[in-house]
């Protein structure tokens, strides 16, 4: 009798915590965040409802490309940590590697090209800056808001 008041008196003081740390989840689905990203850089880069309908259709079939790109150099590099791989294996998936930067970097020049057609160049700058500024935030509260920042005092 006495072990299983013990045992609902310790679930009961966990109960607590347990609902504190559910409540803690950073965790953002895809479409959240792509909300979050959407609402921020419409705001810092000034981007009219009729600009934001037509562009960031692009923009985020844009960043599926990329990540599928980046998804595919990861693979390789986690291809690496195998053991005994091969010095010409390393060659290939370095080169792979390569290969997809260099192909996010044509699709981005691409893509450019179809921002031009929406936006002005003054808008898709602010936009790239909004967009770097975005995830600096979103990366700065992961750390916590009162991480100091390399070479601010």
């Amino acid at each position: 009798m006495k072990r299983l008041l013990v045992a609902v008196v310790m679930l009961c003081g966990c109960l607590p915590l347990l609902w504190a740390t559910h409540g803690c989840d950073q965790r953002l689905t895809k479409e959240e965040f792509r909300t979050k990203q959407q609402a921020y850089i419409m705001e810092k880069a000034g981007l009219t409802a009729d600009e934001a309908a037509a562009f960031f259709p692009l923009y985020f079939e844009l960043q599926d490309k990329k990540q599928q790109l980046n998804g595919e150099a990861w693979q390789l590099l986690r291809e690496g940590k195998k053991e005994g791989v091969s010095e010409e294996r390393y060659e290939e998936i370095l080169e792979g590697v390569y290969d997809a930067r260099i192909a996010a970097d044509r699709l981005e020049k691409t893509y450019f090209g179809k921002f031009k057609k929406i936006l002005t160049s003054k808008k898709i700058y602010l936009v790239q800056r909004a967009e770097m500024r975005f995830h600096r935030e979103l990366l700065r509260g992961m750390k916590g808001k009162g991480a100091p920042r390399k070479g601010k005092k």
